[in-house]
């Protein structure tokens, strides 16, 4: 086994996290769908699949350094909301507590001299950077936008997107 107990623990529990903010974008995703607000909904719809394809590179380090997987039990996402920009304040806060998360594992594989872990979290720590960013430029839009002017911030989305928000229709 290439990894300790004490470091998988940490990485399953993120696992958990990773796979729960998937569902909070979906949810999310949903909210803008039921609004008639579709590149809100497309926007976050990618960013769920995001968060489950960083929970997913996290399940295939714990296995390939012979840990033992164990997925936490995900509590239910938020899936009502007041205001748009109540969705993206909350979308900014998850990718806010996903950095320290992802802190205090480099934190841990640091004490534990775990080099490969290091590693392989470093790519993690760079994808924040994109993930903060992407979130407090979108909210940013819609405080200025008002609820009034959601579908400014729509047109901007469909012409513009967002800097990092991954294209799933791209082949």
């Amino acid at each position: 086994m290439l990894i300790s107990k004490n470091l998988t623990a940490a990485l399953n529990e993120q696992i958990g996290y990773e796979f729960f903010t998937s569902m909070q974008y979906t949810a999310i995703a949903c909210y803008f769908g039921a609004e008639a607000l579709p590149e809100l909904a497309k926007h976050f719809t990618a960013q769920a699949e995001e968060e489950r394809t960083h929970a997913l590179k996290l399940v295939n380090y714990v296995v390939d350094s012979g840990g033992k997987m164990v997925i936490p039990t995900i509590p239910s996402p938020q899936s009502d909301f007041k205001t748009a920009e109540e969705a993206c304040k909350l979308a900014l806060d998850s990718e806010l507590e996903v950095t320290k998360k992802i802190n205090g594992l480099v934190d841990l594989a640091i004490d534990e001299k775990d080099h490969l872990a290091q590693n392989f979290l470093q790519w993690f720590v760079n994808e924040q950077l994109e993930e903060v960013s992407t979130a407090e430029t979108l909210l940013r839009i819609v405080q200025r936008a008002g609820e009034a002017g959601l579908l400014f911030v729509e047109d901007y989305l469909a012409r513009n997107g967002l800097a990092g928000a991954p294209d799933l229709n791209a082949q």
